[in-house]
């Protein structure tokens, strides 16, 4: 699909699960576009929309001209703004018309990637008017694109792609953020360590460490006396990463040893995602 093997695993990803994405919208009739999806504040509808939102800037398309309304509660900061205009802009969009433009963004998407012959650094567009490497743009967009797709199976009771190429991609992206969260979200002592125990499709152990300064690090080599051990599924390690659900609701799928108040605070402080 591209000529720099970096970006291919990216391009690969994303194009499994935005497929899948598309497979499942599709049939939909009008009113289950506006069923509710554990992402917050976002129906079927948003979801898609953010999606084609997000591609079509990745093609260079203008952002909308569009006033938010005043009334959106799940919009709390500058950059949730920033995602919500793509997204406002089409809530009254048909069915028809969300699955066609969907089909079309793909296609254009699609075009883009096998023809791209930019390099893994080059700087492209990026929220806020920042800018980012293309390996970056291309890696959040698997993520993204990967994360919206469970959110809509889960809407739909339609469970899979949880060890598709676009999980693996989550993987390495949540677990980067494991350190702040245990090191400065929860406040794990100096000089101490914390072991995430994850079964299921998506499989791995990994320790955070923190250093006499305070600082978090992340490894695959076993702990020998960690302060905390948390052992959970893959599929909940995603939800609470991504802030779909808060520790207590899911509870019984939690497994802590050792210091209990450690691991909830690292429990309620989990979400990594904006």
């Amino acid at each position: 699909m591209t000529v720099h093997p970096s970006l291919q695993t990216y391009a690969e990803a994303w194009t499994h699960s935005i497929e899948a994405i598309s497979e499942l919208v599709t049939p939909l009739v009008e009113a289950e576009w506006n069923r509710r999806t554990p992402c917050p504040g976002w129906s079927v509808r948003d979801i898609v929309s953010h999606i084609i939102g997000m591609e079509s800037e990745m093609l260079g398309d203008p952002r909308p001209i569009h006033s938010l309304p005043r009334d959106l509660y799940h919009v709390t900061s500058e950059f949730a703004r920033y995602m919500e205009m793509q997204v406002d802009v089409r809530r009254h969009h048909t069915a028809p018309e969300m699955t066609s433009e969907l089909e079309y963004t793909i296609i254009r998407r699609q075009r883009q990637l096998r023809n791209e012959t930019r390099s893994p650094d080059t700087m492209v567009r990026a929220p806020l008017g920042a800018e980012q490497t293309l390996e970056l743009a291309l890696r959040m967009r698997a993520f993204d694109t990967w994360v919206h797709e469970q959110d809509l199976r889960t809407t739909f009771g339609q469970p899979g792609n949880l060890d598709s190429p676009g999980a693996i991609v989550a993987r390495d992206i949540l677990v980067h953020g494991l350190p702040k969260v245990v090191a400065k979200e929860a406040g794990a002592p100096a000089n101490s360590a914390v072991v995430f125990d994850v079964h299921g499709p998506v499989e791995f152990m990994r320790t955070v460490r923190v250093d006499a300064d305070g600082h978090g690090t992340v490894d695959g080599t076993p702990s020998l006396g960690p302060l905390a051990t948390i052992a959970l599924d893959w599929e909940t390690y995603v939800r609470l990463a991504c802030g779909r659900v808060r520790h207590e609701a899911v509870a019984d799928r939690i497994k802590v040893e050792g210091d209990q108040g450690l691991a909830d605070a690292i429990l309620r402080n989990f979400a990594v995602t904006p």
